[in-house]
């Protein structure tokens, strides 16, 4: 068996599967934020992870039939990307290596994200293929190719202020819906009825990259002149997909791939998906979309297992 672990900003996540890849058992938990609050500093997160462990290990079991150990060490498989939140699962992870005498394995939160939406969604047809994610500490456009333990990825555009998640905590919290907003918000959007079209955001895009934080700050205008917060609820999910809809379309063009995996919390939200599958499946654009199951669009640990397993896999064979 492979064990993945994987301590995000907002989630710690433990996840056991087996030869197979098939998920054995599975824990995570959500850090705690204080109501009202619209996110955690590092240190924060870093001591609710080191607490939450211990917990999760016990509740997985037995672990005498682990193989390996596969952990998210950072952000992004990029250069200098660093977040003290994985120090927590690095910690535990080579602790459990050393102690079982056994391979330990790093990979990327990013690349588990898209590893656990392959896992969920069927593998993307195709070595190479266009990605989007979506969370609270990540909005990428991204170029991905797969190889025999993971996937190279290249950055094509990104947030350049709020990322997608901050975009919809924020508004959300402004409107008094809990930390995380995201379920939240897409619950109160679906009450908006015909108030749905009388908010409209703006979605700015410049080639690659897009931007939020204008469209947080006309949120919270109309929020201030009495608006519908349904209708600001729906009119976020909209200024966030066609946001989306304007740098994919740029991407397919220019790239000529129409396999796109969309991956991370924002992802979960159902609007914004058949958004996206209208838009960009349509005739005109031939696009395939491809999907992580909701749960495992949210931080997970699966797909880091699924890598840990794809790289142990490599290195019997080699």
């Amino acid at each position: 068996m492979i064990l993945g672990i994987d301590t995000s900003n907002y989630t710690t996540s433990i996840c056991l599967i087996d030869q197979a890849g098939q998920i054995v058992h599975e824990q995570r938990k959500l850090l705690s934020v204080e109501e009202g609050e619209r996110g955690l500093q590092q240190s924060a997160a870093l001591f609710q992870h080191i607490k939450n462990l211990p917990d999760l290990v016990e509740k997985i079991g037995d672990l005498r039939g682990l193989q390996a150990v596969c952990v998210s060490s950072r952000p992004r498989p990029s250069e200098g990307s660093y977040m003290p939140v994985f120090l927590a699962g690095e910690g535990l992870a080579r602790s459990l290596a050393a102690a079982f005498n056994i391979p330990l394995y790093r990979t990327s939160h990013q690349e588990g994200h898209i590893a656990a939406g392959e896992g969920t969604s069927g593998p993307v047809p195709a070595d190479e293929f266009l990605a989007i994610h979506l969370s609270g500490g990540t909005s990428d456009l991204l170029h991905v190719k797969r190889y025999a333990t993971g996937y190279a990825i290249e950055i094509l555009g990104s947030s350049q202020d709020l990322h997608a998640g901050q975009f919809v905590d924020r508004v959300g919290v402004a409107l008094g819906l809990p930390f995380p907003a995201g379920p939240h918000l897409e619950k109160l959007a679906l009450t908006a009825e015909g108030d749905e079209s009388s908010i409209r955001l703006p979605s700015p895009v410049s080639g690659f990259n897009w931007s939020l934080s204008g469209p947080e700050t006309a949120a919270r205008r109309y929020m201030e002149s009495g608006g519908n917060p349904a209708a600001i609820a729906r009119a976020v999910e909209n200024c966030i997909a066609k946001g989306l809809e304007k740098v994919l379309g740029k991407a397919i063009e220019e790239t000529n791939l129409r396999q796109i995996l969309i991956v991370g919390g924002v992802a979960a939200n159902q609007h914004i998906r058949k958004r996206l599958q209208h838009r960009l499946e349509h005739p005109a654009v031939k696009a395939q979309l491809y999907f992580a199951d909701p749960r495992y669009s949210t931080d997970n640990a699966f797909g880091v297992a699924r890598i840990g397993l794809l790289t142990h896999n490599y290195h019997t064979i080699n």
